[in-house]
């Protein structure tokens, strides 16, 4: 904002301070931190199941080199994201600050770094869990950056798409213990394909205007408003409704018991119930109020899955050594 005579500074908002960045505060930004956490606590908890059900300890040295590699993988392919959205990213506020968006770290310079830790994180995991592992993970940093990101501007079909490699974590973390796809890995997987979506039907509503602005193609974002009201609210509630046996399927496999599928069934209660709620935005949907039922929405999806994960956990079928 410009400076202007003193008669009118009185009446403008104060100007604000340029923000400061420093390369590690840049780096953290091209990280992702939250979606790396998130990660990296699914593949923790499919490496958990995987220990129990092989009769070993989960808590041993390869538990954290299992989750390193697929840290690595993980950061490296957020910033391979960024370096194929840069342009996207400067259209939306809420990405415009991002390192590569405003030129604050180069294309090259972002690429080499996201290469390097995708390729180094899967040698790694392949030398030190095994190669179906790292096979797996180099297939869900080429999904999300070689498939998912290119079609967010082409397809409303993006979500559906993205989410096969969003839902592999938890499985990558059962092969890194056990070495084999199972039954449970599938329910895991399973589950965290079906979380996604009322989990970005939310989001994707929160910042509809902003994913418009940047040309990504999502169901908020449709045309008319009513179409996209509609589209986005039964996705999120059939979805929601479609967890409901997916999340009992642990319980079914006996890789858990009856507590498990009774918290399941409470957390699926709530999930479902913040669901319909979304439902109403299909109304009228240019009202204000329907932001503060998609963030409702938002806030109960990011409850539900760690506490889903920690119920499996704590009620787990197998021996528990020390």
């Amino acid at each position: 904002m410009s400076t202007a005579a003193t008669s009118t500074v009185a009446s403008s908002p104060p100007r604000s301070r340029p923000r400061s960045h420093s390369l590690l505060g840049d780096y953290l930004i091209l990280f992702k931190p939250r979606v790396s956490l998130m990660v990296i606590i699914t593949a923790a908890a499919g490496y958990y199941l995987g220990s129990l059900a092989s009769g070993i300890s989960p808590f041993q040295f390869s538990l954290l080199k299992a989750l390193f590699g697929i840290a690595l993988v993980t950061t490296g392919s957020s910033a391979l994201n960024q370096a194929v959205e840069r342009s996207t990213d400067r259209r939306m506020a809420r990405t415009a600050d991002r390192p590569m968006a405003q030129h604050r770290i180069g294309l090259v310079h972002g690429l080499l770094v996201g290469f390097l830790l995708v390729c180094g994180g899967t040698i790694y995991l392949t030398l030190a869990t095994n190669p179906l592992t790292g096979l797996l993970t180099l297939l869900t940093a080429v999904g999300y950056i070689a498939i998912y990101t290119p079609l967010k501007r082409i397809t409303t079909l993006n979500t559906f798409i993205g989410a096969f490699p969003g839902a592999l974590p938890p499985l990558i973390g059962w092969t890194a213990a056990r070495g084999v796809v199972e039954w449970p890995a599938a329910a895991l997987f399973s589950i965290l394909f079906l979380w996604q979506f009322p989990h970005f039907m939310a989001i994707g509503w929160l910042y509809r205007a902003d994913y418009a602005h940047g040309g990504v193609r999502l169901a908020s974002t449709q045309h008319p408003t009513s179409e996209a009201a509609r589209s986005t609210a039964l996705q999120a509630v059939f979805y929601a409704l479609v967890i409901i046996p997916a999340s009992l399927w642990p319980a079914w496999l006996h890789v858990t018991g009856i507590p498990y599928a009774v918290a399941a069934l409470v957390l699926d209660g709530f999930y479902l119930a913040a669901a319909i709620r979304f439902l109403r935005i299909m109304r009228c949907p240019d009202d204000p109020e329907n932001r503060n039922l998609a963030r409702r929405l938002l806030h109960v999806s990011v409850i539900y899955l760690p506490l889903l994960l920690l119920a499996m956990t704590l009620d787990a079928r197998g021996r528990l050594l020390f």
